[in-house]
């Protein structure tokens, strides 16, 4: 049985999708650019802010469903442009302790909203 979870920690969903689904002990999230949770709106600056409000909002998420990014075993990460790579990649890796989850990256074409960088995850629940 399928649990959608949804928490203010995070930008409400702007389209007919969830901010996450708990099915059994695993969590899928939807992937999350950044919006800032309490004005609907892009926040400003560089990569390096951006990833940040993505990384915060998966974790106001993770936690809403009772788990953290240790329990996190696989992202995705859509870029718009690559040469992001090295800054994403050291906010990103504030928020993982030790053995980080399997990691797919990509660039694409154009992200919602004009957005620089997308995550999404899946997590146990433990």
């Amino acid at each position: 049985m399928k649990e959608v979870i949804s928490t203010s920690g995070a930008p409400a969903a702007v389209g007919p999708y969830s901010q996450a689904i708990k099915v059994g002990n695993m969590l899928f999230t939807a992937g999350q650019v950044p919006l800032d949770p309490e004005t609907g709106k892009m926040v400003e600056g560089d990569i390096t802010a951006q990833a940040t409000r993505v990384m915060e909002s998966l974790k106001a998420i993770l936690a809403e469903a009772g788990t953290n990014f240790d329990n996190v075993v696989k992202t995705t990460v859509f870029m718009a442009d690559l040469g992001h790579y090295k800054a994403f990649n050291d906010v990103y890796a504030s928020y993982f302790n030790e053995a980080p989850p399997a990691r797919s990256a990509f660039q694409v074409a154009g992200l919602p909203l004009g957005a620089l960088v997308e995550v999404e995850m899946v997590a146990v629940i433990a």
